[in-house]
């Protein structure tokens, strides 16, 4: 099997020299079938080499044996048999098979890497083979009226993409019953793509576009893809807080929570250019929707937040099959012509529904949210098991959003946090007003460390001047010369909004909606301005009409004026700074010290980030000289522990986002919480 030519390159693939062809009189068969032998040995050693380089986006195998090593033997074997190979040219079938089968046996004998002895040995064995062909008695068929090469027999073969692109380019060739008799002792996920499935009868095989390639097929799906791909459970159940307490004393409502970007079907096939390195059979929604499915039901969580969740197959299958694992649904779907939304699942068995909230970001007349992004925001409480006793545990504020992806208008998502901030502190404020504890969770689509996310995180932001695509972090577009800049006040005082994120009516008690107007009221505008005045075309009538009332010294003649216009209230509005007071952290630390690398929540067109948050409430505490992981001080909502993230390289290793275990561009967030159960 040869190496697709790559993109723009007209002879061998990117780093690997040409192959020198064989001289005429060999025979085309036997110059084929050499050609064969030596890319199947260089791509063995290739797939099993250690070594971890990474070239183009996706390679994950250094570079295959010199070409010098390739003419030499050639030469040799010229030297010693050129002449009988003339004088047998009539034996081209056999000799191919004969060659092909014991140098397939060969590749298969010998799958590990080799040391400069090992070399020596498969020269000896290559010359051998060679040698033994010769002898055959079946003659070459012409060069014109050659009969096809007959298919080969031997262990199925299966391409492993390794990208170097936007376009497919080269692809080592691997047998599979090499890479289920070994194990790869490197990297977690290439150890899980070893796992190899039995082999798949050819007529049920997918179409696969590449010609003269075949394809990696799925492992069975009795293989957890948790399994796959490495995905550890981080527990903090026992660890010390900031003031030494473990986080297991005392009674706790304990709970799951997943957050969850599925990558709604309409928006993916809207940007098929970013899927180019999927299957296309791993696409399918129906193959994606059994994939999350099986993710529902094996972690399992009491609390499920979803984006991108598409309105048909909400209510057609994703509804109903989360009823019947036990779940109760909330939707809101983006407004205008969009076809997705957010959805917040729970469990009534765990959960009892005090409030729902939709939240639309859309204002109409306000150019600065003119988009259909949606939030929802859920008032839950608790159920304690009967057995406690009389004991009561605080509600639960859940939110669940997906924020505008345009990285250059920053304005626009610091806007939409702002009301969603808004909506959370009058749903999650307490009659004392303090909050309740606080889950806030989605795809905010912005970086860690950005402006965005310090703003979530510290609670304030000085915003102006600022520009707009630094708000994110999400691309850089500093070399332009044209950038919008943040201006004060963010958003108009119309937006209902203050810049502390609270909306107007939860700072001052409303106003009556109608005046009372009494007996007393109404007698204060007897001498009022407007009373004193006759009249144009009143009646003269004696008595009644003909006299002008005196207006009583000390009578104020405002009296309309001042009482019955209500002033505008006035709030006040810091320059350029936006605040909040609901004290959030994050779940997740967006760092692996284990790998020395940044987590990675989704991939597209091959660049990690992160962009998928969980956030709860929890008080800041100084870092100082400790050297755990949980830099925050725990309130009566405490993380006992959650999913560890994957890096850019496992990714790369597992084909990125989509894969055949991972239906979405984005992975999973899960964290397991306890809250503090108290005597009434």
């Amino acid at each position: 099997m040869m190496y697709p030519a790559g993109p723009g390159s007209g002879d061998s693939p990117e780093g690997f020299p040409e192959q020198p062809r064989l001289q005429p009189q060999i025979g085309n068969h036997t110059a084929q079938t050499l050609d064969a032998f030596f890319t199947c040995r260089k791509n063995a050693l290739l797939a099993k080499s250690s070594s971890t380089q990474v070239e183009g986006d996706f390679a994950m195998a250094p570079r295959g044996p010199d070409q010098e090593e390739c003419e030499g033997l050639l030469q040799q074997w010229r030297e010693e048999g050129s002449s009988q190979a003339l004088s047998t040219s009539s034996e081209g079938p056999l000799v191919d098979k004969g060659l092909a089968q014991s140098s397939l046996a060969l590749l298969m004998d010998n799958p590990g890497e080799q040391d400069a002895a090992s070399e020596d040995k498969w020269s000896s064995r290559q010359l051998s083979d060679l040698r033994a062909a010769e002898n055959l008695e079946e003659p070459f068929p012409e060069v014109l009226g050659e009969e096809p090469l007959p298919e080969v027999e031997g262990p199925m073969w299966a391409a492993v993409p390794t990208q170097t692109g936007p376009q497919y380019a080269d692809c080592a060739v691997l047998p599979m019953g090499a890479l289920a008799a070994e194990q790869w002792e490197e990297d977690p996920a290439v150890v899980a793509w070893s796992i190899a499935p039995e082999p798949m009868p050819q007529e049920e095989a997918p179409i696969w576009p590449f010609d003269g390639l075949g394809q990696l097929q799925p492992p069975p799906m009795e293989i957890p893809y948790h399994e796959i791909l490495w995905r550890e459970w981080e527990d903090f159940s026992a660890q010390p807080d900031a003031q030494g307490l473990e986080a297991g004393d005392g009674p706790q409502f304990q709970f799951t929570l997943m957050s969850y970007n599925i990558l709604a079907q309409d928006l993916m096939q809207q940007s098929s250019e970013l899927y180019l390195h999927c299957h296309p059979d791993i696409l399918n929604w129906n193959y994606r929707f059994a994939n999350l499915l099986q993710e529902f039901q094996h972690w399992d969580p009491d609390i499920l937040c979803l984006q991108e969740v598409q309105e048909d197959h909400y209510w057609e299958q994703l509804e109903p099959s989360l009823r019947m694992m036990g779940f109760t649904c909330f939707y809101k779907r983006r407004t205008g012509c969009k076809t997705d939304g957010c959805a917040v699942c729970y469990k009534p068995t765990r959960f009892r529904l005090l409030c729902a909230s939709p939240v639309e970001y859309f204002r109409p007349g306000l150019e600065l949210l003119n988009r259909d992004n949606v939030g929802l925001v859920l008032l839950l409480q608790p159920l304690v098991p009967e057995g406690l006793g009389q004991v009561s545990v605080a509600p639960l504020c859940v939110a669940n959003t997906h924020v505008l992806y345009n990285p250059r208008r920053g304005d626009v998502k610091l806007a939409q946090m702002a009301i969603l901030l808004a909506e959370v502190d009058k749903v999650a404020r307490l009659s004392d007003g303090s909050h309740c504890p606080i889950i806030l969770c989605g795809d905010l689509n912005s970086v860690p460390n950005s402006p965005l996310y310090n703003f979530i995180r510290d609670g304030e932001l000085q915003y102006h001047g600022m520009p707009a695509w630094k708000v994110s972090g999400q691309e850089d577009f500093s070399h332009q010369l044209y950038q919008r800049k943040l201006q004060a006040p963010l958003w108009p005082s119309s937006l209902g909004i203050t810049d502390c994120c609270q909306y107007f009516t939860s700072c001052h008690p409303k106003r009556a909606e109608r005046l009372k107007y009494s007996r007393d009221f109404l007698l204060r505008f007897r001498f009022c301005d407007i009373a004193c005045q006759r009249p144009v075309g009143l009646v003269l009538m004696e008595g009644v009409t003909d006299t002008k009332p005196e207006r009583p010294a000390g009578w104020a003649q405002s009296v309309l004026e001042e009482d019955t216009l209500e002033p505008e209230p006035v709030f006040p509005r810091t320059v350029g700074t936006i605040q909040h007071c609901l004290h959030l952290t994050s779940v997740y630390t967006h760092f692996l010290p284990q790998h020395g690398h940044p987590e990675v929540t989704t991939m597209p067109l091959g660049l990690g980030m992160t962009v998928d948050y969980i956030f709860f409430s929890a008080e800041s505490c100084e870092n100082g000289n400790r050297t755990d992981r949980r830099l925050y001080q725990d309130g009566t909502l405490k993380l006992l522990g959650r999913l560890s993230l994957l890096s850019e390289e496992i990714l790369w290793a597992a084909n990125g986002l989509p894969n055949p275990f991972c239906s979405s561009d984005h992975l999973c967030l899960l964290a397991s919480f306890g809250m503090e159960v108290t005597a009434p």
